[in-house]
């Protein structure tokens, strides 16, 4: 099936007389006939579920469909996408590890990896995504156990050239891992082009209505956690998990059976039945959504660029934009809704054209059917300093626009009243 029928059909599929759509199975606990069963249930040799903490019915066909969109083995759904992002990494990571990271990821992201992962004993290194291979080499140590970037980075949108950072995670023998969260599998799969673990923020775009939090991590299946001996903790038995070897016992859902039975159960963050069942309606109209985020944020950057009141436009799929190229390589069906703009007069400018929106709202949020905006340097990045606010590409009087799927000329005017008031 192609990418839109598997946003529809993929996942919950009824048998003879089932309910035609995915039921919320709102249990925590689940009955069986034997404790020898359950028995099996724990050791991981049956099939099943023994508690909504670890698997669900309602959250498990959700995993299924968002697998298949991705292109991976097998994926865990999350409570949210920072819970995602962090037993991503620690699935893999100990303390003593080092991670690779780009500069100019989200926020949140970067907070996560340089306070709370150092915690943990993990260290992170931001490296410029655009330097080259040869550049970027020198920053690998003899403890770096994963790459992490972002397809197209929040709110910075630049895009990240996958194949090279694959290549040369790969030459290391560790994983790349790409947050996907902006692009969705509809626009680009970044395990076709190498990566081997693709996390998303399923608040967004997939969600697509701003009613529930969560988060996914799928596994590609392709990493081989043996080849190297950098990762004993898939080819040496778990003595926490009745001395399993999950490379030996899952092979290519190695690292996402991991992530579920140690993490997941060490950890809980596990997503409601509700939120799940509220995901796969978004995950249903996902493929028209994206189509038409993409066609109105290139309209609203065209028009963002011929305005004398805006200083610069940042939209991927700009001719004038640095990351064209890339943007059509990965890309090429349209780089999300989101388009990022400075205006002229600085912070206080910025902050008026925002109090001057009517249709688009001042919101945390982005990335849903609703256009809105936010000045990403007083709200969601106003932790960094203004060094790393500078390595992230926010500027004070940047406004980070995430257009709606309304009609695009309302949206545009609504844009123009507020630029020609500040």
């Amino acid at each position: 099936m192609r990418i839109e029928t598997k946003c529809v059909q993929e996942g919950y599929k009824p048998k003879n007389g089932e309910a035609r759509v995915l039921p919320i199975y709102q249990s925590t606990t689940f009955k069986y006939d034997s404790s020898e069963y359950m028995g099996k249930l724990f050791d991981l040799e049956a099939s099943g579920y023994f508690y909504t903490r670890l698997a669900n019915p309602t959250v498990g066909f959700v995993e299924e469909k968002v697998a298949k969109l991705e292109g991976g083995a097998g994926a865990m759904m999350t409570s949210s996408g920072q819970a995602a992002l962090f037993m991503a990494v620690m699935t893999i990571c100990k303390a003593g590890d080092h991670i690779l990271c780009s500069s100019t990821v989200y926020g949140g992201t970067i907070n996560l990896f340089a306070v709370t992962l150092k915690r943990f004993g993990v260290e992170a290194t931001f490296v410029d995504a655009d330097l080259s291979e040869e550049e970027l080499e020198g920053y690998f140590r003899e403890n770096t156990k994963a790459i992490f970037g972002e397809t197209l980075a929040n709110p910075a949108l630049s895009v990240l050239d996958i194949e090279k950072f694959a290549r040369l995670a790969h030459k290391y023998n560790v994983p790349l891992i790409v947050d996907n969260t902006f692009a969705t599998p509809c626009l680009c799969r970044p395990i076709d082009f190498g990566a081997d673990i693709v996390v998303h923020s399923t608040s967004k775009y997939m969600d697509g209505h701003a009613v529930s939090l969560g988060g996914m991590i799928v596994d590609s299946g392709n990493f081989d956690w043996g080849a190297s001996g950098k990762f004993p903790e898939f080819t040496e038995p778990d003595d926490s998990y009745h001395g399993i070897v999950y490379s030996e016992q899952f092979g290519t859902t190695a690292y996402i059976t991991k992530a579920r039975v140690q993490l997941m159960r060490d950890l809980g963050c596990s997503p409601s039945p509700q939120n799940a069942f509220l995901l796969n309606l978004g995950l249903e109209t996902l493929h028209l959504r994206m189509q038409r985020h993409s066609e109105n944020a290139l309209s609203v950057a065209s028009f963002l660029e011929k305005n004398e009141k805006v200083s610069w436009v940042n939209y991927p799929k700009l001719k004038t934009n640095k990351y064209k190229a890339l943007a059509d390589k990965y890309l090429p069906l349209g780089s999300s809704g989101v388009v990022s703009f400075g205006v002229k007069g600085g912070r206080e400018a910025a902050e008026r054209v925002l109090d001057g929106l009517k249709l688009a709202a001042i919101v945390t949020h982005v990335a849903d059917a609703r256009t809105s905006a936010l000045h990403p340097a007083s709200s969601t990045h106003r932790q960094l300093t203004d060094e790393q606010l500078k390595e992230c590409g926010i500027g004070a009087d940047l406004i980070r626009l995430s257009v709606g799927i309304e009609n695009v000329d309302d949206i545009i005017e609504d844009i123009a009243q507020a630029l020609d008031k500040a």
